[in-house]
């Protein structure tokens, strides 16, 4: 298994990758990514201009189509036109500089049209917003199907660079629901809309925000308060964990990637160790953690590791890693695991080449981690699995 290996730098693949496991059409990525072979070979941040001038492009037209859909009255038709072009347009914007030219009105397209066509389909996700001091906490939330009375439930966590509406498209949310459990993918402060709307930057004290976010899906009617679990995709793999060893409630957790010392990363990546995730990469991390520069911004990272945190969980916990994941090394997966030490069950797995998900969080093939990491929740929450 590898990546769609189209563009000649990882940050521009990595891309295509997560569109292509989100719904995007080879024929549509085809169209947009053909003129940009010659921009790509400038490297990763130069051409992102150009990058998103064709993916809107292209997003605007489903839009257009989606209309005449609509005024059919073929709204399910609709539905999954506006979806995808929700999704070309928050990938453009993801892979822009803070400050560029456009990105944030590209930002408010992807969310429109995200909410329009969930209406449109009656999709099984409703957008609601979690009372965080003078802020809100934007989530998308999807009902276990077949349960009656109070359903378990599952926070569902953003990466460095990922935003609620990417987590809904990796689908672990529909395979959680069919197998009876709720789930709330959530732009936690530094991501998706808590950074760009609300003003929110990333603390390495995750447990400031997991804990109000917990109390939230707690109280929703439908939901069993004793049976919510927590997960994180890329670096919610060190703010899962982080928040389930600090708040005692949750009552099982994984990952979907390891990300054991981040901090350790970062001071990688001052060396060029390792990929990045995105475009303009010490421009982003500065803008997602609120650093004033590099030097504050590994001040304010500093606290970036699960050394120590890991021992305190005690409830069952799942870390999953891609054998070949050129972002964050295996080692970090293996001592995650190793310190929980006082969880009643813990559990290693690693994606190979005899299945897929080798790349980071499965970029290649995604369909493995969602399964694994939604039969575990099954499994020690209280759902079933066939």
């Amino acid at each position: 298994m590898a990546l769609f290996d189209y563009f000649p730098n990882y940050v521009w693949n990595l891309s295509v990758a997560i569109a292509m496991e989100s719904g995007a059409k080879l024929g549509e990525i085809m169209d947009m990514c053909q003129p940009l072979l010659e921009a790509s070979a400038e490297g990763e941040d130069i051409g992102t201009q150009a990058f998103m001038q064709a993916w809107v492009r292209k997003a605007d037209q489903l839009v257009s189509l989606a209309d005449e859909d609509s005024a059919s009255g073929r709204g399910f038709s609709a539905s999954d036109k506006l979806h995808r072009a929700s999704l070309y347009y928050l990938i453009a914007e993801r892979m822009q500089a803070q400050g560029s030219e456009n990105r944030l009105a590209t930002f408010h397209k992807g969310r429109k049209t995200f909410d329009d066509g969930a209406r449109l389909g009656t999709l099984n996700v409703a957008r609601h917003e979690i009372p965080y001091g003078d802020k809100r906490i934007a989530a998308l939330f999807s009902q276990a199907q077949g349960v009656e009375g109070p359903a378990p439930a599952v926070v569902f966590l953003n990466g460095l660079d990922s935003c609620k509406e990417l987590l809904w498209w990796s689908r672990l949310p529909e395979e959680l629901a069919r197998r009876g459990i709720s789930c709330l993918c959530v732009d936690q402060p530094g991501t998706g809309e808590s950074l760009r709307l609300q003003g929110l930057p990333a603390t390495w004290q995750a447990e400031q925000w997991g804990t109000p976010v917990y109390e939230w899906l707690a109280a929703q009617p439908g939901v069993d308060a004793d049976r919510i679990g927590i997960t994180g995709i890329s670096l919610g793999g060190y703010y899962a964990p982080r928040i389930c060893a600090m708040e005692p409630r949750f009552a099982s957790g994984a990952v979907w990637g390891a990300n054991h010392n981040w901090a350790e990363v970062q001071r990688r990546r001052l060396q060029r160790e390792g990929e990045n995730p995105v475009p303009h990469y010490w421009n982003h991390v500065q803008w997602v953690f609120g650093a004033s520069d590099r030097d504050d911004f590994f001040r304010r990272a500093a606290g970036m590791t699960l050394d120590g945190v890991m021992e305190l969980i005690k409830v069952p916990f799942l870390v999953t890693h891609g054998a070949k994941d050129r972002q964050i090394s295996l080692d970090y997966a293996h001592q995650s695991y190793d310190q929980l030490i006082n969880s009643p069950r813990r559990e290693l797995k690693i994606f190979t080449e005899r299945e897929g998900g080798v790349e980071h969080v499965g970029a290649d093939n995604m369909s493995f981690g969602r399964h694994y990491i939604a039969d575990w929740f099954a499994e020690t929450l209280g759902g079933w699995t066939a």
